[in-house]
């Protein structure tokens, strides 16, 4: 099915052209594929899958991982792409420990309050990837351009479509553009997408470390005032316990970690860490990155429609970056696929307002309440700090509120 009225000579003719196949990329060009139409994936890098390594060094770990929830492991079975996850490796959290560096307030949950069998999946981002891409590949109604940038889009308000020029000269025509090209999204910029942003004037670390006592199948998070510190659980094997790290801090603080020897480093991670898994024993190469918010004011424009990180970025304190993205994708494949039932083409208004709808409202509350947590902890005036240990121990003692917050944690709500 081509929604166009004639192509112009040596342009290439789609129905969706999805530029940047990171996770939400493919996972949207998966979700798409068998409903009939002609997709077109573009994504600068080459299109190859990663190398997973089959040791269980720590060196072999990519440091970015994702927590993924029960929800959005649902989409990935959807698309055929879990099998391949957990066939790699994968760690499930049953447990979950929230902690104030500030006085006695705690949180403790447990899957088995909600009748579940995991909170959610600590899974490397390159798994992810090399499964969606593995999908992707092999569907026969995706075309791929890979290791080609793209260098200039368009609307053609006399096609009634999107234009989109790549570095190598190919042109592309589409009925729906759609940006999943990450948080600094050229075709957002291209198309002058407004959005609301500020910058947190933090970075967050990330590294795997070795730790001396098994993580029990707990995601750990530490509230300190320099910013939260979160212990992330990581497959083991031999003796040898692994967690992936996020560490947030004020700007200041970061270069003089990460300038530290590994000893050095590994010690004040674990003072930090309140040695809650005994001694920090060695870590990977480490990381940083800077933490901004932002927002697109619109997710859509005629023909366009943005997901993830290239609509929403967020704080990541609760892991929920990926699993938000996960649902743009999950609602814009329904809507698409709706909006073919009643005759609408996959860029018409009225099925990219039914996705805006739907999606940004969640955003917005999901960003909203992960801002106010952030600056809520980093708060160190005595009143404050009272109220939210009192206020910590209060929803751990209310089960049914407790119960309801991992709910919507596990995005089962």
């Amino acid at each position: 099915m081509i929604w166009e009225d004639g192509p112009v000579a040596d342009t290439q003719v789609f129905d969706v052209a999805i530029v940047g196949a990171g996770i939400a990329g493919s996972a949207l060009a998966a979700a798409l594929a068998g409903r009939g139409l002609a997709i077109a994936l573009v994504e600068a890098q080459p299109l190859v899958r990663p190398d997973l390594p089959a040791s269980l060094d720590i060196g072999t770990f990519d440091p970015r991982v994702s927590a993924i929830t029960p929800r959005s492991r649902q989409l990935l079975q959807e698309l055929g792409a879990w099998r391949a996850v957990e066939s790699y490796r994968s760690c499930p959290y049953r447990h979950m420990s929230v902690w104030d560096a500030d006085g006695t307030g705690c949180i403790e949950f447990d899957c088995a309050d909600v009748n579940a069998t995991a909170l959610g999946y600590i899974v490397e981002n390159r798994a992810l990837v090399g499964a969606l891409l593995e999908r992707v590949l092999a569907a026969a109604d995706i075309t791929t351009f890979g290791g080609v940038g793209l260098q200039a889009c368009s609307r053609d308000e006399v096609a009634q479509a999107m234009q989109l020029q790549l570095a190598d000269g190919a042109a592309l025509r589409a009925d729906l553009l759609v940006a999943a090209d990450g948080a600094l999204s050229r075709v957002r910029e291209m198309l002058d997408f407004r959005t609301r942003e500020w910058d947190y004037g933090h970075r967050a670390i990330v590294t795997t470390v070795q730790v001396e006592r098994h993580h029990q199948d707990t995601a750990w998070q530490r509230f300190l005032p320099s910013g939260p510190l979160a212990f992330l659980p990581l497959p083991g094997a031999s003796g040898r316990h692994y967690c992936s790290i996020v560490w947030s801090l004020r700007e200041e603080l970061v270069d003089d970690l990460l300038a530290l020897d590994e000893p050095a480093f590994c010690a004040a991670l674990g003072a930090a860490f309140e040695h809650r898994l005994g001694a920090v024993q060695a870590c990977s190469a480490r990381f940083a990155f800077p933490l901004r918010q932002r927002h697109a004011v619109d997710y859509i424009q005629p023909g366009v429609a943005l997901v993830a990180d290239a609509a929403h970025t967020i704080h990541p304190l609760a892991g929920q970056g990926i699993n938000l993205g996960l649902q743009d994708v999950a609602v814009l494949a329904e809507e698409v696929s709706a909006g073919l039932a009643r005759g609408s083409s996959p860029g018409q208004l009225d099925v990219l307002r039914r996705y805006q709808r739907r999606r940004k409202g969640e955003n917005l509350a999901m960003m909203a309440a992960m801002d106010g947590f952030k600056r809520l902890f980093e708060q160190e005036a005595l009143p404050l700090r009272w109220l939210r240990n009192v206020g910590m121990r209060g929803v751990g003692q209310l089960k049914p509120l407790k119960q309801q917050l991992m709910r919507h944690a596990m995005g089962v709500l």
